[in-house]
């Protein structure tokens, strides 16, 4: 097998993902569900991921006789994290399928790159520019103004990698405290709402969208997200274009979610996006009850070559993150009706880590 369209399995066969949080956790457990099996390889011998499979490879992603062994146990590769190294994913696609494809990670790891990528398709971000010194701070400054928001090109999330540049901050004390070479500032955008598009797109094409998400940020962390999402039926069409018109540009296969702000600077809302997550997204876990298929499954059938299905919401949907110490109080969900409790088999609860989220499905 050496390109998107000619990954074709059947049960039995034996799906390689990289990483193994509670996204590696979630996508074994869909792939079990349909008759695949699921090998997990990961640098953290805690990892949650490893409980739920039955052949598991415990090494660094530098090591190159494990990335071999692993991909001569496997049919195709997937991963749980956008961060995979460059050199782990070409080793891994010389020697078997890798979905989604390598230029992609090459594209979402850069933040520059993702943005120009964006506004190249014609869809609406926020303003930015590249920042490489206190002087480019500065620069850059003068031309998107403040607040603004400056980045890590690489390797943030959960707020992670950024600070908030307001009116009176010294550039040059700014740019010392993130302790980067490379940077991006990006225009704070005044939003009424965040969403986003969980959308799968198959090797035939075809682009298949969940609902849109609403999502709440609690400390810059996921804490809440409810589906569908309090916008029009028009915008959420809006939404749902801009995630199909990314995913087929990047000749994508598998499942990601892009974020986008809700602005109502004008007479009618519109949409920026923010980020491009390409991998099964937090603000997707929703689906796991909420709906007739999960973003896991609908991942596993697009990199398996399977037909992508037709998702239906069963209601009224939230989840919630289970962040650090509130994991302890899990018991108070188990009676709640509607709620179903997902909890990741993390050791100790540290603030900030996520350790399991709870739907909430209210019927129609």
């Amino acid at each position: 097998m050496t390109s998107n369209k000619q990954v074709a399995l059947k049960p039995g066969d034996t799906i390689g993902i990289l990483g193994g949080g509670q996204l590696g956790r979630m996508l074994a457990l869909a792939a079990a569900r349909l008759g695949l099996k699921a090998q997990v390889f990961s640098p953290d011998p805690d990892s949650p991921a490893f409980d739920v499979v039955q052949h598991a490879t415990c090494a660094e992603y530098a090591d190159v006789e494990a990335l071999e062994l692993f991909a001569a146990d496997v049919d195709v590769i997937t991963y749980e994290f956008e961060n995979v190294p460059a050199a782990t994913a070409m080793i891994l696609s010389a020697r078997r399928p890798v979905l989604p494809n390598t230029k992609v990670l090459e594209t979402t790891q850069d933040r520059i790159a993702e943005k120009d990528f964006v506004t190249a398709l014609g869809i609406p971000t926020a303003p930015y520019a590249s920042v490489a010194s206190a002087q480019d701070l500065i620069d850059a400054i003068g031309k998107i103004g403040l607040p603004a928001v400056l980045k890590t090109r690489r390797f943030g999330y959960d707020g992670k990698g950024q600070i908030l540049v307001r009116e009176g901050d010294d550039p040059r004390i700014i740019w010392q405290g993130l302790a980067t070479k490379s940077a991006i500032l990006e225009g704070f955008v005044p939003f009424e709402r965040e969403v986003s598009v969980i959308a799968a797109r198959g090797a035939n094409g075809e682009v298949v969208c969940f609902d849109v998400t609403e999502n709440v940020h609690k400390d810059h962390i996921l804490k809440t997200s409810h589906a569908p999402a309090a916008i029009s039926e028009a915008l959420a069409a809006q939404a749902r274009d801009i995630a199909g018109k990314i995913a087929t540009a990047l000749d994508y296969v598998g499942v990601l979610a892009v974020e986008l702000f809700v602005v109502t600077s004008g007479k009618e809302p519109t949409l920026l996006v923010n980020e491009i997550a390409p991998r099964v997204h937090n603000s997707g876990h929703w689906t796991l009850d909420g709906a007739s298929v999960s973003q896991f499954e609908q991942h596993i059938r697009a990199i398996a070559g399977w037909p992508l299905a037709q998702p239906v919401r069963h209601g009224s949907v939230t989840m919630t993150n289970l962040i650090g110490n509130e994991v302890l109080d899990y018991g108070q969900w188990l009676t709640r009706p509607g709620a179903t409790v997902h909890l990741y088999g993390k050791g100790t609860p540290r603030p900030g880590r996520k350790m399991g989220h709870v739907t909430e499905v209210k019927p129609r």
